[in-house]
């Protein structure tokens, strides 16, 4: 080896704040599906997209940790810092869903079944699987923009903000695919217009930014952002009167949730979780307006 080629492996990786983190997330998420696999156990959608997650997750955690520290990652036709701190940042909300909702389906205060043990196992997966919810947070912490630092945009306040919009895009989506009857009025079905038009965007702003092809657009890509944003505050403030109204209200819809309907499979609860997260998303492109305008664009690709 030629002494002044340097150290093929970056050490860094592994003796570092954020080298710690990622271990972390590989033996909580390795824990995590091996307790689910022995004995506590899944079934149906929830369960099934709940050990998505984990597996999804420590699949890409340890492609991304064993390139940063095989140095590998130079050789990524991609923005590496941009990707990861946008995964990052993805992983912290899907870990955050998960864990609430395998221990809501699955977790009980008596024993099930398949005995206390079963339960017992279930406890430790809502546990380790609620650990490395901030086990990622630390990583997007470590790696988020700082004062006097050039990073790229994904670890700016406003790039991560467009991971948490297009998060919350899919959880509308799935209320709106579990029986929202939103084809009753076509006020809500521009609605759907709305958070379809906004998430497509979104995507691909990330994409772009990840990708690090947003220096070689025949346009100014930080000002395309903004007047975006910009549209999308109006279009989500649209969405956040129409769709209650048209929903809730007694010329349209039924203002309580009616007694008879079934837990899981009662169209005014995915009406109810569409307009909370509307309002949400309302407030985080808003939000993402405000810090978007003081944004510097760094789109090439880290060593």
């Amino acid at each position: 080896m030629d002494p002044q080629g340097g150290h093929y492996l970056n050490k860094s990786a592994v003796l570092s704040g954020l080298g710690a983190a990622r271990m972390c997330q590989l033996l909580l998420g390795c824990t995590t599906m091996a307790l689910v696999a022995h004995s506590a156990g899944f079934s149906a959608t929830y369960g099934t997209y709940c050990m998505f997650v984990w597996c999804f997750c420590f699949a890409v955690t340890l492609v991304v940790f064993t390139l940063d520290v095989t140095r590998l990652h130079g050789c990524m036709p991609i923005s590496w810092d941009n990707f990861t701190v946008a995964f990052a940042m993805l992983a912290t909300l899907m870990y955050v869903t998960a864990s609430v909702v395998y221990p809501v389906y699955f977790l009980r205060s008596e024993c099930p079944s398949e005995g206390c043990e079963v339960r017992n196992y279930r406890i430790a997966v809502t546990v380790c699987s609620s650990v490395c919810c901030f086990a990622y947070g630390a990583e997007v912490f470590i790696t988020r923009a700082k004062p006097g630092h050039v990073v790229g945009y994904m670890a700016t306040v406003s790039g991560l903000l467009k991971v948490v919009q297009a998060f919350i895009a899919c959880i509308i989506f799935g209320a709106l695919a579990n029986d929202s009857e939103y084809n009753r009025h076509i006020p809500t079905q521009y609605c759907v217009v709305v958070y379809s038009l906004c998430f497509a965007v979104t995507v691909v702003v990330v994409a772009l930014t990840v990708s690090g092809r947003t220096s070689s657009l025949r346009f100014p890509f930080d000002r395309f952002v903004v007047i975006y944003t910009f549209l999308a505050v109006l279009l989500y403030l649209s969405a956040a009167v129409v769709w209650p109204i048209f929903s809730f209200d007694k010329k349209y819809g039924t203002p309580g949730r009616p007694e008879d309907c079934p837990r899981g499979k009662c169209p005014w609860d995915s009406k109810l979780v569409i307009a909370v997260f509307t309002s949400a998303n309302l407030v985080l492109y808003f939000t993402d307006l405000v810090y978007s305008q003081r944004i510097r664009f760094v789109s090439h690709s880290s060593a």
